[in-house]
């Protein structure tokens, strides 16, 4: 019984290794299921699931892991098809949109977590459309006004799947537990 208990106990205990594995697995489900669009934009962006894995990290471990995380997915969704017309773009587009998600590591409640890094995405990717897309504005219409309109047609749908399925998976409470690393 003694023997069990130890094993027990390492397999509850967090470590480094354990936040690059879920770390590494949750980079994986969100490139995977950024492949699953529900909508798609003519422009790009388009509707899936692609940042519910990213929002569990960022809930169990916090800001930086869900940071670094975020950052990853998107330069792997970059390297696998993304639409790159200025090195500035492509980091406002995929590192810097999908690493501001990590920032909902630092709320309490994972569906303000969810509105949060939502709003920091949607921040990078109007950015990017003022300053790399205002040739499709439409004649007569502001940039910032055609980005942010553009940009929302996607995202808010997109963050209240996401929060739908978050909150649908607060019920597995071993999901959302937040992890700390060892001191040392």
């Amino acid at each position: 019984m003694q023997q069990r208990a130890r094993v027990s106990s390492y397999w509850t205990r967090r470590t480094p290794t354990h936040l690059v594995a879920e770390g590494g697995i949750a980079v994986a489900l969100s490139v995977a299921l950024s492949a699953l669009k529900l909508f798609q934009m003519p422009q790009g962006g388009s509707v899936s699931l692609e940042m519910v894995p990213l929002f569990v990290l960022a809930a169990r471990w916090g800001v930086w892991p869900g940071i670094v995380a975020g950052a990853a997915s998107g330069l792997l969704q970059m390297a696998f098809g993304g639409y790159v017309v200025h090195w500035a773009q492509a980091l406002l587009d995929y590192p810097v949109a999908f690493g501001v998600l990590g920032i909902a590591g630092a709320f309490r409640s994972p569906e303000w977590g969810v509105a949060a890094g939502s709003l920091g995405r949607l921040a990078a990717h109007w950015l990017s459309g003022i300053v790399f897309f205002a040739s499709y504005a439409p004649a007569g219409q502001p940039v910032a006004l055609y980005s942010l309109v553009y940009n929302v047609t996607y995202l808010v749908p997109e963050a209240v799947v996401t929060v739908v399925v978050v909150w649908a998976l607060r019920t597995r409470t071993e999901l959302f537990r937040r992890v700390a690393l060892p001191a040392g």
